[in-house]
């Protein structure tokens, strides 16, 4: 009996796909388009188990799609740019795109073996200069739209690597890479103004039925609608021209409560105070020191100096609460001023205690609770409140409700207007740093900023750079950063600022439309392929990736690269969980843990004896050594094993933990499934069998599962259904045609899966052509109807037995079939019951 080897099996296969071209996608106006596409990888050089689950989600909705007759489009592309590029270079040498495309190169080898139906003609790699190429057309026609502008800005620097970070690139107050304390500096940089579309970006949200809500909510809470009150404190021995302190606050209702004003290091007013007083100059300075994250700011000491400016407070001018500058204060955010409510306010209520500024509330958990506060009562917005200062005749009132009274009272007495307004900043693009796409503008001192002409485009960078010192080496390139000024043609110099990696990511599912083409897009592509059907991805890219790309899907729109109907780029969206591992560890002579590989561990102990450590199942990490090579899984079981379990183990939006027992498992019900094929090919072909109407009853009812369990993404239920309909076939007496027919459709409904064993097993009971290119099985709804149906017997409540009946059996003829029963009998002892009530095709209830 022949084995299986998935060897021998999947490179052949691999090589007939290729060779047919059946996964290149060609525009046909006569088949239904479908555009499935995964986050696409950064090339580090190592494909990892995650990235086999990613993929192998979207090729099996890939290669349903074909059989059902789409037209699909399932392309590959390499998040190429980017810093760790330019570590390597700093740490081993080379060059970064010597680096980048070796480990592209490597990666595709990698991926290769794993059977994916990617058409790779329309590979793309954002370094590459036919992509970013067009991504500088695209910027020159945001400029002219206007949706991209130059400003002034405070942002992350990293002293050390001497470039600009985004927040993501803080951590724990610290550059990601050099580990230095990162500061607060005002440079000019370049923006996308996607602020203006927030209310847009925001209530188009609804509109996204196939979308995780958990990932819509995200969104909604990053836009950050709110409603608030704009008003002005007048000031008391203020600098000429800061007579007013603007403020605006989503909590106008606890305006009574205010005990301080708090401005920004970067607010006007202290700028202007720190170039004649050297200790709020020193002060803004040390501020200036922390970094510009959220995380960052309420995780840091609150601190604060008092300016000595008073401001009077709105209600009573006869008030006056003292100006502090202080840490926590963004200059981004509002207006860089706050008025401070510790009494419900933790973040006022620490700053507060600290220098010993009064507590006030405004409104207590109920009317004989004590106003005097030990922390800040901070409640739901939703749940209602005693106003002790309040604003409307009710005392007891929703914060939501009290909002809108001291806005209404604020409006009728000319102190402030309502508001709304959204926490969505615009975009800051400008990164400080050579591997990037370089922003397509000149400086001329004539001129001014002046866009590049896209007959000069794409502007490439410089291969003959040097990382010797930190900094970005455009600044210190000898020829590359000079040019002619496009507009008059004098000596200008190039902007050296390159962009940040999201804008490579904004907008590849639209390259991918029209790969090769001399513009962003074509249209008559873009107007067919788009929208993406179907995007996978992980959690971690559910705000920023996910709204960037719908910001520029929109700025396409305007500017006339892709269709109306594409603004929502993404139609359905899934995120998968991830893979885990546990981790194996011992300790050093300093107690410090030393992980091994899990390859390094047999029954928990080394190969010396030691034993190990396990700790519970977590992330991958090559930190942590949990990680499980694809390539080795592949070499031992095969790409089919690796795709199978990592679908079948777990819910696709859930993690699933990798363990070797698992994967041997696969590994042995694929060789099973194998093993009937070749059962079936040497039985008799005249002989008689049982059981045939059964046995293709049941394999219509896993159609039917199959079908439902992949468009549903219910990978790991629908797997089930195979495992089970597998045993049925396997048990089978059924004749040689039933059984022929059950392993090819079982063979078709595993496809996705396990495509090579698949096309092996349709290739050995004589099926016609590919498997990849043949129609699903559908199936027949009169085989979904069973003939008959169980039905359980209760007595007074208790279950007692059951009964086989035909499903059209009449209510009478099932009374008296249960009543006929041994179990009934025994239990009535002779007594009539006193009712029988029989629900058709559920069950029979006797009352005794």
């Amino acid at each position: 009996m022949p084995r299986y080897t998935p060897a021998e099996i999947e490179a052949r296969w691999q090589q007939a796909w290729e060779k047919d071209g059946i996964f290149q996608a060609v525009r046909n106006a006569d088949k239904p388009k479908y555009y499935v596409l995964e986050m696409f990888p950064y090339p580090s050089g190592r494909i990892h188990m995650g990235h086999v689950r990613n993929y192998t989600m979207g090729d099996v909705i890939a290669r349903y799609k074909i059989a059902t007759g789409h037209n699909v489009l399932h392309p590959m592309g390499w998040d190429a740019f980017g810093m760790p590029a330019e570590n390597a270079a700093m740490a081993i040498g080379g060059h970064p795109a010597d680096w980048t495309y070796d480990n592209i190169a490597e990666m595709k080898k990698q991926m290769k073996p794993l059977g994916l139906s990617i058409d790779w003609s329309r590979e793309i790699a954002t370094c590459h200069p036919g992509y970013y190429g067009q991504q500088q057309a695209l910027f020159l026609d945001f400029l002219e739209k206007g949706l991209v502008y130059r400003k002034n800005a405070v942002v992350n620097w990293d002293p050390v690597d001497m470039t600009v970070l985004a927040n993501e690139q803080v951590e724990n107050g610290c550059g990601w890479r050099s580990g230095a304390p990162v500061e607060r500096r005002e440079l000019t940089q370049w923006f996308f103004k996607i602020s203006d579309h927030s209310e847009e970006l925001l209530s188009a949200l609804d509109s996204l039925d196939n979308w995780p809500a958990k990932v819509k909510l995200m969104q909604a809470n990053w836009i950050g609608k709110s409603r608030g009150l704009q008003f002005a404190f007048s000031t008391v021995d203020a600098p000429e021209g800061f007579d007013r302190i603007e403020v605006y606050t989503t909590r106008p209702d606890t305006l009574l409560g205010a005990s301080f004003v708090g401005i920004s290091p970067d607010h006007p007013l202290a700028k202007t105070l720190e170039r004649d007083d050297e200790k709020i100059a020193a002060f803004c300075a040390e501020c200036r020191k922390g970094g510009t994250t959220e995380e960052a700011i309420e995780t840091a000491e609150k601190l604060g100096m008092d300016t000595g400016i008073r401001v009077r407070h709105p209600f009573d001018t006869a008030q006056e609460l003292p100006v502090y500058i202080a840490n926590f204060i963004l200059m981004d955010y509002g207006t860089g001023a706050i008025f401070g409510c510790p009494g419900h306010d933790p973040r006022d209520f620490d700053f507060a205690s600290k220098y010993d500024l009064p507590i006030i509330s405004t409104f207590l958990p109920s009317e004989d609770a004590s106003p005097e506060l030990d922390a800040a009562f901070v409640p739901p917005k939703t749940e209602k409140v005693f106003y002790n200062r309040g604003f409307a005749g009710d005392p007891w009132q929703t914060g939501e409700e009290g909002v809108d009274a001291a806005i209404a009272f604020c409006e009728e007495n000319g102190i402030g207007t309502g508001v709304t307004k959204y926490r969505l900043r615009d975009w800051g693009l400008s990164r400080q740093r050579y591997w990037g796409c370089p922003i397509p503008v000149v400086h001329c001192d004539a001129c001014g900023v002046v866009p590049e002409k896209k007959e000069n485009l794409p502007i490439e960078l410089p291969y003959d750079v040097s990382f010797d010192t930190p900094g970005n080496p455009l600044d210190r390139h000898p020829t590359w950063r000079n040019c002619a000024c496009p507009a008059c043609g004098k000596d200008a110099l190039r902007e050296t600022d390159t962009m940040d990696t999201f804008v490579d990511s904004s907008w590849y599912f639209a390259r991918f439309t029209a790969p090769r083409a001399e513009t962003p897009t074509v249209m008559e592509d873009a107007q067919y392929w788009m929208n993406v059907d179907q995007y996978i991805g992980g959690i971690e890219h559910a705000i920023l990736h996910l709204l960037y790309s719908r910001f520029f899907a929109r700025a396409m729109q305007i500017t006339g690269h892709l269709p109306e109907s594409a603004v929502e780029p993404f139609d359905a969206l899934f995120t998968q969980g991830m893979v885990t591992h546990e981790i194996y560890q011992t300790r050093d002579d300093n107690d410090r843990p030393v992980y091994h590989l899990p390859e390094e561990v047999t029954d928990g102990k080394l190969a010396d004896g030691t034993e190990v450590e396990i700790i519970p199942s977590a992330k991958m990490s090559k930190s942590k050594k949990n990680v499980v090579d694809p390539l080795h899984i592949i070499s031992n079981y095969g790409a089919d094993t690796a795709r199978w379990f990592v679908l079948s183990d777990s819910p696709p939006e859930r993690d699933v933990e990798w363990t070797a027992s698992g994967a041997e498992a696969a590994y042995k019900h694929l060789s099973r499934v194998w093993n009937i094929c070749d059962r079936v090919a040497e039985m008799d072909r005249e002989a008689a069998g049982s059981g045939d109407d059964e046995l293709l009853r049941a394999m219509h009812k896993t159609i039917h599962d199959m079908t439902m369990g992949i468009e549903s993404f219910g990978f790991n239920a629908a797997i089930a259904k195979l495992y089970a309909f597998t045993a049925t076939l396997q048990k089978s007496k059924a004749g040689y045609a039933a059984q022929r027919e059950a392993i090819m459709t079982l063979a078709q409904l595993m496809s996705p899966m396990t495509p090579h064993l698949s096309e092996d097993i349709w290739a050995h009971q004589g099926g016609e052509g590919l498997i990849a290119k043949a129609p699903w099985p559908k199936a027949d709804e009169k085989m979904l109807v069973d003939d008959t149906v169980t039905l359980p017997i209760q007595i007074n409540g208790k279950r007692r037995a059951e009964i086989q009946v035909p499903a059209d059996m009449p209510k009478e003829e099932v009374e008296k079939t249960a009543l006929a029963h041994e179990a009934v009998i025994r239990t009535l002892d002779g007594a009539t019951p006193k009712k029988v009530i029989v629900v058709p095709g559920r069950i029979v209830n006797v009352v005794a």
